[in-house]
């Protein structure tokens, strides 16, 4: 095979720059100016428009836990309980749920005149992520001298125990004291809408604020993803990611490295938490199962360990797929064919199949991490050359 033959087979590579410009952030800035038109195109209360919001909060859990699994490459199925601590966070500080305290900071007068307390949403972001943040250092700390599953079933139970709690605290923490933490199954309800300053009130029945809102987040949380990964500490991250060991003889601190990972991936996991209880207006424990975190991992599996726009990407394909694809698209298939079932029973079984498929067919994800690719192409690329060198032979 010729040199030339070659470079056909591998397909034809596009330009890395237009002009003074990346070809990566020419499309990103399209992409990012045909996000914030987009609701332009749809009514106020659009279905796709709530379909869209879903996607944009779920590509910040998704980012958040692609720090501690791509990044750090610590496994995480646990990730659901931030997701806990943050919503009930937005419960706790945004509701008329602890109607012996009357605290109103920063609300429209509408709220001022509820019992309970009142903080306005951009006070509660910081008391979510510091809360979550010290969840996920305490989650990390049994797990520093812990590798591969045992670090996933450590993760699973913390999760499952954060379950446990927001079910059954509904008469003190543990069955200590008569403490109304978490009101059970009957949930925190109603919590406050997002009340921004200089804009209305969100209201239930325009989507247009909540998914530009959601799309700040989601960006600026994109902006910390880069940030983190070319600082010294993402370097750190890889560095324990690709060899451990190595990375202790190299003088890489690895618990504070571990710690601070789980850290931040936990705070921004407890961020998105406290803009989908505003969203739905409710936090229930029913709300935290286990399958969440599996559906939040899946996200990165599907765009790319450690590839931040390939979790992006990940992220936005399975929460429409969930929400838009299955229950209002393919959802009577079944029935047209004579089968006695709804395709909403089966959204699990279909992301498994999504995801067999993909390692399959492309393993490395959609839009994979430079250096995930470089390992799954690493022998094929060997025995190419190898394989031209020997046909060359005289």
């Amino acid at each position: 095979m010729s040199t030339a033959t070659a470079t056909r087979a591998r397909g034809i590579k596009l330009p890395r720059q237009v002009g003074r410009f990346p070809l990566s952030s020419i499309i990103g800035a399209v992409a990012i100016v045909g996000a914030i038109l987009l609701p332009l195109f749809y009514d106020s209360g659009s279905a796709f428009i709530g379909d869209s919001t879903a996607a944009l909060y779920y590509v910040v859990m998704a980012l958040g836990l692609n720090i501690v699994v791509g990044f750090a490459g610590l496994l995480d199925l646990g990730y659901v309980a931030f997701f806990a601590i943050g919503a009930y966070t937005m419960g706790w500080f945004g509701s008329s749920f602890f109607t012996g305290s009357d605290i109103h900071i920063g609300v429209s007068e509408f709220l001022q005149a509820q019992p309970g307390i009142h903080l306005n949403w951009l006070l509660i972001l910081p008391i979510a992520a510091a809360l979550t943040a010290l969840a996920g250092a305490v989650l990390g700390f049994p797990t520093l001298r812990l590798r591969g599953d045992y670090i996933a079933i450590v993760t699973l139970a913390f999760g499952e125990i954060i379950g446990r709690i927001a079910i059954n605290s509904d008469e003190g923490v543990f069955g200590i004291g008569d403490f109304n933490l978490t009101n059970g199954r009957a949930g925190i309800t109603p919590v406050d809408k997002i009340d921004l300053p200089f804009v209305e009130r969100f209201s239930t029945l325009n989507i247009r604020p909540w998914y530009w809102t959601a799309l700040v987040l989601a960006l600026v949380v994109v902006f910390i993803n880069f940030r983190l990964r070319d600082s010294r500490i993402g370097r750190a991250w890889i560095a324990v990611r690709e060899d451990e060991v190595a990375a202790v003889s190299m003088g890489i601190p690895t618990v504070r490295v571990k710690l601070l990972a789980y850290a931040i991936g936990a705070a921004l996991g407890g961020v998105a938490g406290t803009f989908i209880g505003s969203f739905f207006n409710v936090v229930n424990a029913d709300q935290f199962e286990f399958s969440f975190s599996i559906f939040v991992l899946a996200m990165i599996i599907l765009g790319g360990l450690g590839s931040i726009w390939g979790v992006v990407v990940g992220a936005i394909a399975l929460s429409f797929i969930n929400n838009r694809l299955i229950p209002d698209v393919f959802n009577d298939v079944p029935g047209q064919i004579g089968l006695d079932f709804d395709l909403t029973q089966l959204g699990f079984g279909i992301f498994g199949f999504l995801l067999v498929i993909m390692m399959v067919l492309r393993p490395q994800g959609l839009i994979p991490e430079r250096r995930h690719q470089a390992e799954f192409t690493e022998g094929i690329g060997g025995g190419e050359q190898e394989t031209t060198v020997e046909v060359r032979g005289p």
